[in-house]
């Protein structure tokens, strides 16, 4: 079964300035692309969207399509017990921890951490054109880790260009070998599609994923339609697993040439996980 959830029915949160360190938004500056420095979409409940009814999809417990305007960010905060990948779509995300890291990353990069028994860290767009990412917490497999930092600098586009790129995976799972591995369950995948190509993926039995259109538009076995910042739950109500296809039915100009921009997380199955709420 594929759901699609619209845009439209994310939670748009545009906090104040002030909650997260930051100064005034400026009045005139042609720099930014929106009023307010962040403007972020929630997938989950989250912050000052608390929602019974989609608080979670499996392993998945945020998902934030996050825009940062230029020299402004998120002030040191703490986070534990969760497993943090953050997927960098645009612009240079700046990371400053409590463990002694510093490193800025750009397109197609992944900063993960580990947050276990506790970390503070701070999150910054000190560059001049707006910083967009993918920030996703994923419920640990136990509590209590010692924590970590890592990253996967994103090279040439040529490695997702329409393919799967199988960027994160389960450290446990001796049968592939990723970039990024979590202390969970789960596989990402990203793929970068010219107009009119394809990219296959199984989703093995007893699985179910999630699918965000970050860029461009996309057809999902040629059944549904996503549109920028759509998403769509993928389940079987026999956990049988099958075949994804998705093809690029419309491109945007972006970092990489003109191309529709997909992530996939895939993960166990957990019944009942999806949206109630429509």
């Amino acid at each position: 079964m594929m759901r699609v959830i619209p845009s439209g029915r994310l939670f748009v949160s545009e906090p104040d300035p002030k909650w997260f360190g930051n100064g005034p938004n400026p009045t005139n500056d042609s720099s930014w692309t929106n009023q307010n420095w962040l403007k972020s979409r929630f997938h989950f409940s989250f912050a000052e969207y608390s929602n019974p009814k989609n608080t979670d999809f499996g392993v998945l417990r945020v998902m934030n399509d996050d825009l940062v305007q230029p020299h402004r960010g998120f002030g040191t905060h703490g986070h534990s017990n969760m497993e943090i990948v953050t997927y960098i779509v645009s612009g240079q995300l700046t990371h400053k921890d409590s463990m002694g890291t510093e490193e800025s990353l750009g397109r197609g990069s992944i900063q993960f951490m580990t947050a276990g028994k506790g970390v503070r860290h701070s999150e910054f767009n000190h560059g001049d054109i707006p910083l967009r990412f993918i920030q996703t917490w994923i419920v640990p497999a136990q509590h209590g880790l010692t924590p970590k930092y890592g990253s996967y600098v994103g090279g040439s586009p040529e490695t997702r260009k329409n393919q799967f790129q199988h960027l994160v995976s389960n450290v446990m799972d001796t049968s592939s070998s990723t970039p990024v591995e979590r202390n969970q369950d789960v596989d990402m995948y990203a793929t970068e599609l010219e107009l009119g190509s394809k990219a296959a993926l199984h989703i093995g039995e007893g699985r179910q994923a999630y699918l965000l259109c970050i860029e461009g538009e996309i057809s999902v076995n040629n059944e549904k339609q996503l549109a920028k910042h759509d998403a769509c739950e993928i389940t079987t109500a026999d956990g049988a697993g099958g075949e994804l296809e998705i093809t690029g039915t419309a491109v945007e100009h972006t970092e990489s040439g003109d191309v529709a921009h997909a992530l996939v997380f895939v993960m166990k199955a957990v019944p009942g996980s999806e949206r109630s709420d429509f």
